[in-house]
């Protein structure tokens, strides 16, 4: 297993400076964030390290160029919108923008993307299915001629009013896996694992780990804390962000040495990549290095 971060942390760095970071705190791989150049509609979206817009075989040499001068690796590229929105001119845009990044990965032969499903989340999960198997499987399809493999993150996407009742994104739970990868068997269609998501979701990652083994093409290491005083006051029907508090590995209530050695013994060799939401550390750019600094001391003694 390779220990790496998510670049949507440092927003404000060039992919070269990303690099750099990465190589100075130790770490040896980075899942490169790929918006479209744009203003960010929420925090930690919007990123661009790598603008894949037009991107060509010589860009991709540039890139490459850059990981060897750092000795740090690509582990994904990464793009997170709702390719369900309830708004075709949103959805689409999307669901283009989603080909263009996986054609520069396969450029970069790299072999993991990762993003969301969507969700129209006025709707059931029944009312988006169809949806979901008209978008997904020309995607996935697409992703598979250029061996890309899809890894879709299972965090609910619930944080405001605006995304109630059901999220921006189905893919949140084993029950709703089960379904998709019956309907999209595709090897190449699986999971961008965050155990932090099934914290507030009280699900078991242990289980869903040694079940969904092959279905595991990434891995995000963020953790969560439950205030269970505001919860036992709110009740599980509030929005998640009225009781949790997003934190870096270790400061949580994931066990990690548990977690690390799940994934040893279901055999995934894959990257572990830090995502940092814990504005614990404060927002600026020492302080999130602090964090991934903080991060990899608590992780480092379960990787090689």
């Amino acid at each position: 297993m390779k220990l790496g971060f998510c670049s949507a942390l440092l927003p404000d760095l060039s992919l070269d400076e990303v690099l750099a970071v990465a190589a100075g705190e130790g770490y040896s791989c980075v899942e490169v964030m790929c918006w479209p150049p744009s203003k960010a509609e929420r925090r930690f979206s919007g990123v661009t390290h790598l603008d894949v817009t037009d991107f060509t075989a010589d860009r991709a040499d540039d890139v490459r160029a850059l990981t060897g001068k750092h000795g740090v690796a690509i582990s994904a590229l990464g793009y997170y919108p709702n390719p369900l929105d309830p708004d075709p001119a949103v959805a689409g845009a999307a669901i283009e923008h989603l080909g263009k990044v996986i054609h520069a990965a396969a450029l970069l032969g790299l072999k993991n993307v990762n993003t969301f499903i969507g969700r129209d989340w006025h709707r059931s999960v029944d009312d988006n299915w169809p949806r979901f198997l008209e978008t997904w499987r020309p995607l996935i399809a697409f992703a598979e001629e250029r061996d890309i493999r899809i890894g879709i993150e299972n965090c609910p996407m619930l944080f405001s009013r605006d995304e109630w009742p059901g999220g921006k994104n189905l893919a949140t739970t084993p029950p709703i896996w089960r379904r998709m990868f019956a309907d999209i068997p595709s090897a190449h269609f699986g999971l961008n694992f965050d155990p932090s998501h099934f914290v507030f979701q009280q699900l078991d990652w242990m289980k869903a780990l040694r079940e969904f083994a092959p279905r595991l093409h990434h891995v995000h290491a963020k953790d969560m804390w439950l205030h269970r005083d505001k919860l036992a006051d709110v009740g599980v029907f509030a929005l998640p962000t009225e009781y949790y508090l997003p934190r870096i590995p270790g400061f949580g209530e994931v066990n990690w040495a548990l977690f690390i050695g799940t994934l040893i013994e279901v055999g995934y060799d894959g990257a572990v990549c830090v995502e940092v939401e814990d504005d614990t550390f404060g927002r600026t750019l020492e302080g999130r290095k602090n964090s991934l600094r903080i991060s990899r001391k608590v992780l480092a003694p379960y990787f090689p």
